[in-house]
């Protein structure tokens, strides 16, 4: 993620949308102070001593917190009347404990990086009041309830959910998001993909929501992440059949699929796909694939598709699992076209429409 640098400096280039931006420098200090003081306080066990350093006011010296000028980004061990707190990372600190809303008082921290612990109940939902925030990672603790839709009307670039309890349907703004990095993998996330899907910001390059419990189809909308280099959707229980918009992703490297109900042909549209290095659709019920993906093989790209309802090849399904195919009556919304859904075709009546409004409008 870059984690250790991205906090220098980047307080000051969201500071006008901070509603605190007017308290002075020191009572910010001494209100860090009380919150960190308020959090150690709510920590039942520190196997590796961290918190031994939270004593005394000079909290830019506590370990796993950094301070920095947020005129000029110069970090800052001494806390003084011109540094704020810019980032917490506390990744690997074994903590058992939970989080207190205080800590939505830090508004010019960057990055909160909390990775590998054992920080357990909810998300406080006043988590969306740390309007600096950038890059988010909660992975790989034991947190529950659902996901708190608030983080994903900010503007971080990166968010890091995976590897915890979180459950309920993902929410519908997730489409709201401008991050370039979404991991919600090893949850027990349930429903559909919102529609919003395809709505992301182009920045997208990364989303992973495998080994949850997903439902339903791939939205038609994925087609619009034409940055997207990663989308793991392994382990659920998606149905339908593919959408003729993955043609869209000329970016992508890896595409996982495997472990669902999917089912139909695989098109060539997808197995041409440019920049494709890893295909998984293994563990589905795909009954072929074009001759394109026959010839992954040969551009030396990664292509499992074992264990499926393909005639004729090694290593499929037994006959009887593929006469009943999952989800055979769902019908998965898609736009209607004559003939497969050529890549761009959504933006270009798009575009002529906008053309043809902004001419009218021109004087």
């Amino acid at each position: 993620v870059g984690g250790g640098v991205v906090w220098i400096g980047g307080g000051n280039n969201n500071n006008n949308q901070n509603p605190k931006s007017y308290e002075s420098p020191t009572s910010k200090m001494d209100s860090a102070y009380s919150v960190l003081q308020a959090w150690k306080s709510s920590i039942t066990d520190d196997p590796l001593k961290i918190l031994d350093s939270w004593v005394g006011s000079n909290i830019c010296s506590y370990k796993g917190i950094f301070c920095a000028n947020p005129e000029n980004g110069i970090a800052s061990t001494t806390a003084s009347a011109s540094v704020v707190v810019a980032g917490i990372d506390l990744n690997h600190a074994n903590l058992k404990g939970t989080f207190v809303k205080e800590l939505s008082l830090l508004t010019d921290m960057t990055l909160l990086h909390l990775n590998s612990n054992r920080f357990s109940g909810t998300v406080p939902e006043n988590f969306k009041d740390l309007v600096s925030l950038q890059e988010l990672d909660l992975s790989n603790n034991q947190l529950s309830g659902s996901l708190p839709q608030e983080l994903f009307n900010k503007n971080l670039d990166a968010i890091f959910l995976n590897n915890n309890q979180f459950e309920g349907e993902i929410p519908t703004n997730l489409g709201n998001s401008p991050a370039s990095v979404i991991n919600l993998a090893n949850n027990k996330l349930s429903g559909n993909i919102p529609a919003s899907f395809g709505f992301m910001g182009s920045k997208i390059k990364e989303i992973l929501f495998l080994n949850n419990q997903l439902t339903g189809c791939i939205p038609e909308g994925v087609g619009l992440f034409t940055e997207m280099e990663v989308l793991d959707v392994s382990f659920n229980s998606l149905m339908g059949h593919l959408p003729d918009t993955l043609s869209c992703l000329q970016n992508i490297e890896v595409l996982n699929l495997a472990h669902n109900q999917l089912s139909g042909e695989l098109s060539d549209i997808i197995c041409s796909l440019r920049s494709l290095a890893n295909l998984t659709v293994a563990y589905n019920f795909f009954s072929g694939f074009s001759q394109q993906c026959s010839k992954l093989n040969f551009r030396n790209v990664g292509f499992d598709f074992s264990l499926n309802c393909i005639p004729g090849r090694i290593m499929q399904r037994p006959q009887p699992e593929c006469s009943m195919i999952p989800g055979g009556s769902l019908s998965c919304l898609r736009i209607p076209t004559p003939k497969p859904l050529v890549c761009g075709s959504m933006y270009v009546s798009a575009s002529k429409n906008t053309d043809s409004t902004s001419q009218a409008q021109s004087p």
